[in-house]
């Protein structure tokens, strides 16, 4: 038993070795093969047992296959948007077929070398198709993305391209603070003081031309100006502006009642308070009235106003008493009337979902509030935005503070927005609603000024290329300028990768040694991270693997010397007469 048994162990070690070789030749093969991952031999002994102790019969040896799977190769660039590496434990999932069957098994792979085939879908150089999470409207990806059932392959035709409709804009704008104001009026005859256009995008993707209108106003509050400008504080009523000594005025706020006697110096007559000058005036109404205040306006006109307001019920009263002294200041006689809010837009504060015409005590998107002590009452424009074909969008009034910024409060969003909302361009394409932020808004003593105007919209563009993004997105680009996101790619990980079984085409089926697969985004659960434009290498060293030949090759002809030894030992046997 001995002497044959040392035979067989002579045969299985040449058994042995040649598997070896194999395994260290197909390595040497891939050594250019994206993705490959190495393998090697490992070699554990078969024992005879033999119960009498002085008595030995040699076993025998075998040779099995250990995978490096999660061996990392090197990575190299690419010039294609379409390759990818991961850097991490992660594996692409692609099938054979874009058929989406599920008679059809999922694979894994490492070779992210993707390329478009005839109908547009992901296949790799294997010829194996990229399966992905498919991503909503909204960029959100399927409420059961932990299934397989949840991917889809990854198809990357657009045959009509891509329109991007606007849904949000954004515009930075100077106003001049200087601006001569006029009355506010909801429907003002008067050309706007400053225009500025914006082109925006329909879901057809046809560009569609907005336009702001902004008008210098008093504001909504009761209001009297007079005609006469170029006013100063220290003009005398009666020596520069031709004002009869004696003559009286009165001036309400609908609760005090102030009356106003011009003087030309020698005391007042009568029992109002006595006036020579306009600044005498400005501060009699400023001082004697608790709802109304007076100022001279950017032309050096009168303007009074009541100090606050709600809607429709504030009122300045102006009436001359003795003469027509009023009139001769370019002041009417007559009773002013705040505009009611319920009517008009005032885009300064308040989240609203109520719709126009707005009630008392309704307020719509960026309202402003009544009585709000922080309103300027220099600070008011009209604003208008109207469509190509010159119908008002939406309507209404911003204010600014005294610094210049504008005075508006965030919504429940923390969004200063100027919202139009159900845009129909009259063209057939759907309804449209844009957001247009102007928190960038100010008012400044300077010339009308446009920083930066933006808007996310985008006419028909040509879909120009597609990428692979490091979170695994499926990026397309278009002609326009525009991007979409179409996929996300899924990294499968194992809790045993080295348990994979390899299949043709670098690629690789689950086993009870490697686990069930677990569907990661990337950068989650040590998953890893897609690397763009880039390849994995073999993990194969080619210096290692020569080495290892060579201690294969004195291996497998140290089996063929005991082979030949016991072949020798046996012939002697048999010469025995």
């Amino acid at each position: 038993m001995g002497l044959f048994g040392a035979l067989f162990t002579g045969v299985s070690a040449l058994a042995a070795q040649s598997q070896n070789t194999a395994i260290i030749s197909n390595n040497i093969a891939n050594i250019n093969t994206t993705g490959y991952k190495r393998s090697e031999a490992a070699f554990f002994s078969l024992v005879t047992t033999e119960t009498n102790s002085s008595r030995y019969s040699p076993g025998t040896v075998t040779a099995n296959r250990l995978q490096k799977v999660k061996e990392q190769g090197s990575i190299s660039q690419s010039s294609s948007g379409t390759d990818a590496s991961i850097s991490g434990n992660g594996f692409f999932t692609v099938k054979r077929d874009s058929d989406d069957s599920s008679l059809t098994e999922f694979l894994y792979t490492r070779n992210g070398q993707f390329s478009e085939d005839s109908q547009g879908f992901l296949v790799n150089s294997a010829g194996f198709y990229l399966y992905g999470w498919p991503l909503d409207i909204n960029g959100d990806l399927p409420s059961n993305q932990g299934d397989l059932d949840s991917l889809v392959p990854v198809d990357v035709a657009f045959l009509g391209g891509l329109t991007r409709p606007t849904t949000t804009a954004e515009l930075s704008i100077n106003l001049d603070a200087a601006e001569s104001d006029t009355a506010y009026a909801s429907a003002p005859t008067s050309a706007p003081d400053f225009t500025r256009g914006l082109t925006v995008y329909d879901t057809l993707g046809n560009s569609q031309s907005i336009s702001f209108e902004f008008t210098k106003v008093y504001g909504p509050q009761a209001t009297a100006f007079s005609t006469l400008s170029s006013l100063t504080a220290t003009d005398e009523l009666v020596a520069d502006l031709g004002l009869s000594d004696g003559d009286e005025f009165t001036v309400s706020d609908g609760t005090t009642t102030l009356t106003l006697e011009i003087d030309d110096g020698g005391g007042a007559a009568g029992t109002g308070t006595a006036v020579e000058t306009i600044g005498d005036i400005l501060n009699a109404i400023n001082a004697g009235l608790g709802n109304a205040i007076a100022f001279l306006g950017n032309d050096g006109e009168i303007v009074i106003q009541q100090d606050d307001f709600v809607a429709g019920t504030e009122t300045i009263v102006l009436a001359n008493t003795s003469g027509t002294p009023l009139t001769e200041l370019g002041l009417t006689a007559a009773t002013y009337t705040s505009n009611d809010i319920g009517t008009d837009n005032y885009y300064s504060n308040g989240d609203s979902t109520d719709s126009p015409p707005y009630s008392a005590g309704e307020f719509p998107a960026l309202q402003y509030v009544p009585g709000d002590p922080t309103y300027n009452h220099r600070g008011w424009w009209d604003v208008k935005v109207k469509d190509p074909n010159g119908n008002t969008l939406t309507t209404g009034l911003l204010n600014f503070n005294g610094d210049g910024t504008l005075n508006a409060l965030s919504d429940s969003s923390g969004n200063i927005d100027l919202e139009l909302t159900g845009i129909d361009w009259g063209n057939g394409s759907e309804l449209q609603n844009i957001d247009i932020d102007i928190s960038n808004f100010s008012q400044f003593s300077s010339d009308y000024t446009v920083l930066f105007s933006d808007q996310n919209g985008a006419e028909l563009g040509l879909r120009t290329g597609v990428e692979i993004d490091r979170d695994g997105f499926i990026i397309a680009q278009f002609s326009n300028g525009a991007s979409s996101r179409l996929y996300k790619l899924p990294l499968a990980t194992f809790a045993n990768a080295n348990g994979l079984n390899e299949v043709s085409g670098t690629a690789y089926t689950k086993t009870e040694n490697s686990g069930e697969d677990n569907l990661r985004e990337a950068g989650s659960g040590g998953a890893g991270f897609f690397e763009p434009s880039t390849l994995e290498n073999s993990n194969v060293d080619l210096a290692d693997e020569f080495a290892l030949l060579i201690v294969a090759q004195r291996a497998y002809s140290a089996g063929t010397k005991v082979i030949n030894t016991v072949d020798q030992m046996t012939q002697e046997l048999l010469q025995l007469r």
